[in-house]
């Protein structure tokens, strides 16, 4: 596509405004985009950067667009004991300065975390439904082997029996996917 101002260079700027339910697209080169104050959207601004978007989910909101109020009065500021990194500081940094940050404000962060997985604290991946059949029994068949290794080890048989059976079932159930013709 060809840059809508200068009508020579590709676009590499492609943006929509919806204004009182009319939607217009625009799309720019670098150089007009640049040139005419519509860089990253916008105009009277040096920029907007990923790290102002994602400090946008924070209830602190930072970067460009940061506001006067503080989650936290100073005294009562959260801070990580091992890097001395406080929310506040993380909220406009974007990024922690230790592991341990995930302990320290774990409370702050799980209202992001569940708005961020659709109300789910703990990201499990996702596969493809048309894949997703046989390939995740195969993964929990994986997971059931090690854990009746495990049992047997520690001699620990009745549940290691209970674990047998599960898997049994489990490989019933693949093979029949199988012979259906489902992946």
């Amino acid at each position: 596509m060809i840059c809508q101002e200068c009508k020579e260079r590709p676009a590499t700027l492609h943006y929509s405004k919806v204004i009182n339910g009319e939607k217009t697209e625009y799309h720019l080169c670098d150089k007009c985009a640049h040139e005419t104050g519509n860089k990253y959207l916008f105009s009277g601004l040096n920029g907007y950067s990923v790290n102002d978007l994602l400090a946008g989910l924070f209830k602190g909101n930072t970067g460009t667009y940061e506001t006067n109020k503080r989650p936290f009065s100073t005294q009562d500021e959260i801070q990580c004991e091992r890097c001395k990194m406080t929310y506040t500081q993380f909220t406009k940094i974007g990024k922690f300065g230790c592991s341990h940050c995930y302990q320290s404000f774990q409370n702050q962060l799980n209202p992001i975390l569940k708005r961020i997985h659709s109300g789910n604290l703990v990201h499990g991946g996702k596969l493809p439904s048309r894949v997703g059949g046989t390939l995740a029994i195969k993964r929990e068949l994986k997971d059931l082997r090690t854990i009746l290794q495990s049992h047997i080890e520690h001699e620990d048989f009745e549940k290691a029996i209970e674990v047998r059976d599960s898997i049994r079932k489990l490989e019933s159930e693949l093979q029949l996917l199988q012979e259906r013709g489902t992946n």
